[in-house]
């Protein structure tokens, strides 16, 4: 879900974000933290609510507590008070420029920007252009974690970012979606096989983002080895959907997991989950981006 970032950064102000690209190129990431940063702005202009109903395509999923349609979700929403504020600190396209995804910093305030934030996290939204070229939200998910104690860090985008020319890659979209679902199988079947913080790390890119709640994110395969041994325990998942980008080189899957610790039988955590996936230069797919979302217990009465 959608979250904050700080106040004074980015919101009101005019930045240039300057990406190398040749003349004939038509896309870039810029056009893609362009429409992440409005939609930022329109949340503290306009409200939370008509901020989300102007950016969410038509079949956007978001999380209350799983997977709803998320313009009918918003639509039943009352207006309330409070100001929502983010940042993407991160983006990535497909070569084909489709399909792309932002993340950052989210804050939440209870009545306007001259207050403390009372929640903060980090976000997850994977965005799809429209008919006429336009970018809309189709999947929104994040994280909680604790106030942040230093500025965000500045934009950035991966290193092997493509060019995209004229030309466009031609793939067979549903074959590149069926490797992607037997991947994410594989990978699940290898966990329950053999559940140990080397098979999970055998299915993460090198630069994968591990968001877990509670926590900030880790960035980088050896330190997301680290986090993983830190909290031990038995991942398992129920994947609800998979889509790729028309140059199948950039996909997500997401559903339902539980999580239970090693040595702590009773306790089982559930939720959401969302996977980004890239495929490499070896032509395998792998994570680029792994958060789970865990739903509170219901209160008991």
């Amino acid at each position: 879900m959608k979250r904050w970032f700080s106040s004074s950064l980015i919101l009101f102000a005019v930045v240039t974000v300057v990406f190398a690209q040749k003349a004939d190129v038509p896309l870039n990431p810029g056009s893609l933290v362009e429409a992440e940063r409005a939609f930022a702005a329109a949340s503290v202009a306009k409200g939370t609510r008509d901020a989300f109903l102007e950016n969410l395509a038509d079949d956007s999923v978001l999380f209350h507590p799983g997977p709803v349609d998320g313009k009918k979700w918003w639509r039943e929403q009352p207006v309330r008070p409070g100001v929502l504020t983010w940042q993407p600190i991160f983006a990535s396209v497909s070569r084909a420029g489709d399909l792309g995804y932002t993340t950052g910093p989210w804050e939440f305030r209870e009545k306007s920007l001259d207050d403390k934030p009372v929640a903060s996290g980090y976000f997850v939204s994977i965005w799809k252009r429209q008919a006429g070229g336009v970018w809309k939200v189709v999947l929104d998910l994040g994280t909680r974690n604790p106030q942040p104690q230093t500025p965000a860090p500045v934009l950035q985008v991966p290193r092997d970012y493509p060019v995209n020319t004229k030309s466009k890659p031609k793939v067979d979209v549903e074959a590149a979606r069926s490797t992607l679902i037997k991947t994410e199988d594989d990978f699940s079947k290898l966990l329950a096989g053999k559940n140990t913080v080397d098979s999970f790390l055998s299915y993460l890119a090198d630069d994968v983002r591990l968001y877990r709640t509670n926590a900030f994110p880790v960035i980088g395969k050896e330190a997301s080895g680290v986090a993983l041994a830190a909290k031990p325990g038995q991942l398992t998942w129920q994947n609800v959907k998979t889509d790729v980008s028309t140059s199948g080189d950039l996909g997500y899957t997401y559903g339902a997991y539980e999580f239970k610790a090693s040595g702590d039988s009773k306790t089982t955590e559930s939720g959401n989950y969302m996977r980004i996936w890239k495929k490499q230069a070896n032509g395998k797919w792998r994570v680029v981006l792994d958060l789970l979302n865990p739903i509170p217990p219901a209160t008991a009465n």
